[in-house]
């Protein structure tokens, strides 16, 4: 096995233990579950280090460790979208990690800047919609009377998927402008 797998592999482990120690360090909880923490980072760098399918690994690792850790259901299918889903689709922001790799080495922090906001944009709004769609299908009883399900999954949600897809694209752009080296750039590739 190749040693830049191996490390691969390593960052990978380790990128999702982060992201659980960061979810266990939570800015604000909502009260039906969900919470804004800098949970979804370390995904969002895999992805933009080694690409679409290591961040989805790395999103079903987090899955993973949030059903052995922070588990809750009210339904098998459930589980899918707050869980599996949810959480391996942060793994999306991938989709763009050549652009950022390639923005950052030319050392276009301007494109970088795009690519990763809207990469963490991506990943963040595949998770948002599959909260949402358990919001709906699964606890439709929380919402108060006289709101529409939809309306209130869409705003239970937003309320910490918005502050949570935020502050991950500003600690991203920060981290990766300011050490490109995170994203796999070696030195005298970034200007």
């Amino acid at each position: 096995m190749k040693a830049s797998k191996v490390q691969m592999m390593v960052e990978i482990a380790m990128c999702a233990a982060l992201a659980m120690v960061f979810d266990f360090l939570p800015l604000f909880t909502a009260p039906q579950g969900g919470s804004v923490s800098l949970a979804m980072i370390p995904v969002f760098l895999i992805a933009f280090r080694w690409g679409l399918k290591q961040g989805l690994v790395t999103g079903l690792l987090l899955a993973a460790l949030q059903m052995v850790t922070k588990f809750y259901f009210v339904h098998p299918v459930q589980i899918f979208f707050d869980y599996i889903a949810a959480f391996t689709s942060l793994g999306l922001a991938g989709i763009v990690y050549k652009q950022v790799k390639n923005s950052l080495s030319n050392g276009n922090k301007k494109s970088a800047t795009i690519f990763i906001v809207f990469g963490t944009f991506i990943g963040s709004l595949a998770r948002f919609i599959c909260h949402f769609i358990a919001g709906v299908v699964f606890y439709g009883s929380y919402a108060p009377k006289g709101t529409p399900v939809p309306i209130y999954s869409l705003t239970y949600n937003a309320g910490y998927m918005v502050p949570s897809f935020i502050i991950s694209a500003i600690v991203l752009v920060i981290l990766l402008s300011k050490a490109p080296v995170l994203a796999n750039i070696k030195k005298n590739q970034a200007a």
